[in-house]
């Protein structure tokens, strides 16, 4: 039989290559890959950067190399420490440990401005007085070279003294840039004159007041990579055009040097970004979801934020068998939140433990339940805590005259193919009796309050009656699941759905918010749990990450939330049993 060959991704197989030519040392040495992960700390991570972090830091640890942290901390009026720290816990969450001490482009920024202007002294960059406005104007079109700024040719002398007066805080914000002195004429705009360094006064979450300009992303992008010695810098796809320059200022910087004075010159390779129907990765658009309270902060459980994931319930081993069955292609598509979903349920399914939660109650009562003996007695019921996995035991459950149902699972008048309770009708209740209803109660608005019903003592834990004198064995079709009325906890669920309602939010009208889900959280106060989701019981699993979450039997998957307290307890629905994407957005 013949074994089956991997099939490797194609930056694989340019590492691969890389290292049998001996590219970025002796040939064969792995060890030499260096790879990172470089957020700008402007926000939370989103499900994208997941998968950048899962490419970057999973052939970092194939190979046996290097994976950085770095953030490109170059825009100080948007970037925050609470970033910082929420990204580092995102990662440590994810299980992306990166190698030695985190990294920030602030630590280079002296590095960054000597080579800048090595690059004025070589008449490869020069101070632009043009307005933001003129430069574009200037900049031209594709089929349209761009003009010369009148101030191309002026002297290196000149630029260099007003890059300094740039960055000692004497040039108002906007006043001037520094450009570099590339191609006006390039079939590629961003090689057509970019802008280096802009002013901007405003103190910087590490090095304060210090500087007074700061790096544009291409200019610092790549010499942060040379800096760290990274071999493979990988990146989304749109940034495939800004390749060329990328390499022209690396280039630039060591055009004229001796071999042994030149920096290192990474390789920039692109994949296909990540996108997800009915969301937005747009930072900028996440923040004002925030910032105008559509939402509840970064972390609300509708968002695509990790963090926002993580409170929802997913694992990050969920994520991470999510972005790797995504794949690694050069090809940009659009991904199904149901595919997601379908990552956790396969986790959830085998490690979540399971309990009883009545979301929407109606009282059930028996009304034989003396019958058995004394009526206010309560009977302990053995259920399996996860039929998955038999190491997670079984649990008592109370079981008394009068207990919680959920109002769905009774009809007056049910439909043909309704298995659940009605009058005259007999149903399971999960671990229980089978009961059989005889009359209900309803409210002055025709409500229904409480459903009566006698049991069969013969059914204990929900088992088969035993056949008649005739050999036949009486059957039902539903099984309900319950919770004791008299001993059991109050508890608000939140429910939630997508965030917009349209596949691709803005792309009508242009604003993202125009397609935002009114009914995208529903809040339930006074639902019914088992009284053994107050605490942690020893039957529940060892989440690394801490958070609790449980499969309430026949409702869907569900997480403590971080507002959640023992006298107030809140449950997040992390996922319903099944796909519910595929009927809601498909039809």
């Amino acid at each position: 039989m013949t074994e089956a060959v991997e099939q490797r991704h194609f930056i694989q197989q340019i590492i691969d290559a890389d290292i049998e030519s001996g590219k970025w040392g002796t040939p064969g040495d792995r060890t030499v890959v260096t790879t990172r992960f470089p957020p700008e700390p402007n926000g939370y991570l989103h499900i994208g950067h997941a998968k950048a972090v899962h490419i970057s830091h999973g052939l970092a640890r194939e190979f046996g190399g290097k994976f950085n942290l770095r953030f490109d901390d170059t825009n100080p009026a948007k970037e925050e420490v609470e970033f910082v720290d929420s990204i580092k816990y995102d990662l440590e969450w994810l299980g992306a440990k990166w190698d030695g001490e985190v990294c920030f482009a602030s630590d280079y920024f002296g590095n960054m401005y000597d080579w800048a202007v090595e690059l004025i002294n070589k008449d490869l960059a020069y101070v632009d007085e043009s307005t933001p406005e003129q430069i574009r104007e200037m900049r031209g079109k594709i089929e349209v070279p761009g003009t010369d700024s009148p101030f191309r040719n002026r002297p290196t002398s000149e630029s260099l003294d007003l890059f300094a007066q740039m960055k000692d805080g004497k040039i108002e914000n906007g006043k001037m840039v520094l450009r570099a002195k590339i191609d006006m004429a390039s079939a590629n705009l961003n090689l057509r004159d970019p802008v280096m360094y802009r002013v901007v006064n405003t103190p910087h979450h590490r090095t304060g007041s210090e500087w007074h300009i700061y790096p544009m992303y291409d200019w610092a992008h790549g010499l942060e990579d040379s800096i760290e010695g990274i071999t493979h810098s990988l990146c989304s796809l749109e940034f495939e055009d800004h390749r060329p320059l990328y390499d022209w200022f690396i280039s630039a910087i060591n055009s004229g040097r001796a071999d042994a004075e030149k920096i290192h010159h990474p390789q920039q390779i692109e994949f296909s970004r990540l996108a997800i129907s009915y969301t937005n990765m747009s930072k900028r658009y996440m923040r004002q979801l925030v910032e105008e309270n559509h939402v509840m902060g970064w972390d609300d459980p509708r968002m695509i934020t990790l963090a926002g994931f993580r409170r929802r319930g997913f694992t990050p081993e969920s994520i991470h068998d999510f972005v790797t069955g995504v794949g690694v292609t050069k090809f940009n598509a659009m991904m199904d939140m149901g595919r997601l979903e379908g990552a956790l349920r396969d986790d959830l399914n085998k490690r979540a433990p399971r309990r009883m939660a009545v979301l929407d109650p109606i009282k059930l009562v028996i009304t034989n339940w003396a019958d058995g003996g004394d009526e206010s007695r309560v009977e302990m019921m053995d259920v399996i805590n996860n039929p998955e996995d038999d190491s997670a035991g079984h649990r008592q459950v109370p079981f008394g005259k009068e207990l919680w149902i959920e109002r769905e699972d009774f009809m007056i008048d049910p439909p043909k193919k309704f298995f659940r309770l009605g009058p005259d009708r007999e149903v399971r209740l999960r671990c229980g009796y089978w009961v059989k209803c005889h009359d209900f109660k309803q409210d002055s608005d025709g409500n229904i309050t409480e459903v009566h019903c006698t049991y069969d003592p013969d059914t204990k834990g929900g088992n088969n009656p035993p056949a008649d004198s005739e050999g036949k064995v009486r059957k039902v079709k539903g099984t309900l699941h319950w919770v004791y009325a008299n001993d059991c906890l109050d508890a608000e669920v939140r429910l939630f759905d997508r965030l917009y309602k349209t596949e691709r939010p803005g792309k009508a009208t242009g604003d993202h918010l125009d397609d935002i889900n009114e009914d995208s959280l529903e809040i339930r106060k006074g639902c019914k749990v088992e009284r053994s989701l107050a605490a942690a019981t020893p039957d529940e699993p060892t989440w690394s990450d801490g958070i609790r979450r449980v499969q309430f039997e026949r409702t869907g998957y569900f997480c403590i939330d971080r507002e959640s307290s023992e006298d107030n307890l809140i449950f997040n629905r992390t996922a319903t049993l099944k796909d519910s994407w595929a009927s809601k957005h498909h039809g």
